[in-house]
């Protein structure tokens, strides 16, 4: 009987001990919670710079975010994109460009974090990053430990030479390493659109590229030779389907902004206020250490920003076009509304919109927008001027390429 007992206790032991050992391989292929409420506002550096980077350029854009008053306006990420990597040491830990980053990116994080700001970085989910530098595939839970030890919080992974893998495996696969490091991490996922990943990417990321590469360019696309980039209308077009998938901590990604490089101030505005509608992320793309003053009063208008901040974190509704001219609507906390009138045409569109004879309903908020159950107050958030009430019809030109934004507060 007793080696009977015996036999019976090894067993539980041996059984035990196995299924912890197994248990010690369990993943958790999600993303770090309570990150990323509302839409993540900052800088990256591949639209002006891409992969002409190094560390006094880092440096230059962490000064030129205090000073600017860009980081007062809520921009609290610097990312460095593309081309920072080094090589693999022996045991395959990445390090950055030792000519590049020569101080390290420790050292660097430190130095944007006394400015209280965060940094992000960049990496890829295949062999190579696009611009030929190392990638992840392999070595994720390695890279996770160094960007964690080197103190990052926001990390875009992106989609290149990534041959046989599929996307929500890699990803969720980059999210188990950082969760395994530790060190919690804004998870920006880039494979552009392909694999519909609003439908699968909400507990892995929180925010996805919902299209391909942005250009400077109002309508149409750009040849880049083996791809193509997308304008600000053409990625727009794509957008408003996608509402029910955005919320806090999860966001349809469409790309970082254009302003600043290139366009016209009229479709920079325009820009800069669809994205703050659609609930983008606002992560600039401009040189911040010499921007226009036009450029700066774009970047930072404040009220418009508090639309795209908005803690509701609903997506703006397509409500109607005519002639080229789109009324997006979007439902904001305590029952505000911002309204905006975006003019697609090289000529200035009249507009002439009743707020009394309309009833707007939002089945994914569940909102309404009533002006005869109570009288708005309407507010021109780009001239910061009051436009008198719901009571009155709205009656406005929009300039060709322009938008009139407007934000509805009850009286």
């Amino acid at each position: 009987m007793k080696k009977n007992i015996g036999a019976i206790v090894l067993l539980l032991i041996v059984t035990v001990s196995a299924y912890s050992q197994g248990n010690n391989y369990k993943q958790n292929y999600t993303k770090y919670q309570g990150l990323a409420l509302t839409p993540p506002m900052g800088w990256n550096s591949w639209n002006k710079f891409a992969c002409n980077v190094d560390e006094n350029l880092i440096k230059q854009m962490a000064d030129a975010m205090v000073s600017t008053g860009m980081k007062d306006a809520g921009y609290t990420y610097l990312n460095i994109d593309d081309c920072w990597h080094g090589d693999r040491d022996s045991l395959g830990f990445i390090h950055p460009d030792p000519k590049r980053f020569p101080s390290g990116m420790k050292a660097l994080a430190d130095y944007v974090h006394s400015k209280g700001l965060k940094i992000g970085i960049y990496s890829d989910a295949g062999s190579q990053t696009c611009g030929g530098r190392p990638g992840s595939r392999g070595y994720e839970f390695q890279d996770a430990q160094m960007y964690a030890k080197w103190g990052i919080d926001y990390l875009k992974y992106d989609w290149c030479n990534t041959e046989g893998l599929k996307q929500e495996g890699a990803y969720k696969t980059i999210a188990a390493a950082l969760q395994k490091a530790g060190r919690p991490i804004v998870l920006s996922l880039c494979e552009w659109g392909q694999s519909n990943p609003w439908r699968w990417a909400g507990n892995v990321g929180h925010l996805w590229r919902s299209t391909g590469d942005i250009t400077n360019q109002w309508e149409g696309v750009k040849s880049m030779g083996t791809w193509r980039a997308l304008s600000v209308m053409k990625i727009l077009e794509s957008q408003d389907t996608l509402r029910k998938y955005a919320g806090p901590g999860r966001w349809n990604d469409p790309d970082m902004l254009e302003v600043g490089n290139g366009m016209p101030v009229n479709e920079d505005r325009a820009h800069f206020s669809m994205w703050a509608m659609i609930a983008a992320p606002l992560i600039a793309g401009n040189d911040l250490r010499n921007m226009s003053k036009a450029t700066a009063e774009i970047l930072m208008n404040k009220e418009v920003i508090a639309v795209n901040q908005d803690s509701l974190g609903v997506q703006a509704l397509k409500y109607t076009t005519k002639d080229s001219l789109e009324t997006w609507l979007k439902p904001l906390k305590g029952g505000d509304w911002a309204v905006t009138f975006l003019n697609r045409n090289s000529q200035p569109q009249q507009v002439d919109f009743d707020w009394q004879s309309r009833v707007i309903n939002d089945d994914l908020s569940k909102a309404t927008l009533d002006a005869k159950l109570g009288t708005y107050k309407v507010r021109d958030l780009w001239t910061k001027k009051d436009r008198g009430d719901t009571r009155k019809a709205l009656k406005a030109t929009v300039p060709a390429h322009d938008v009139l934004m407007l934000r509805l507060t009850k009286s």
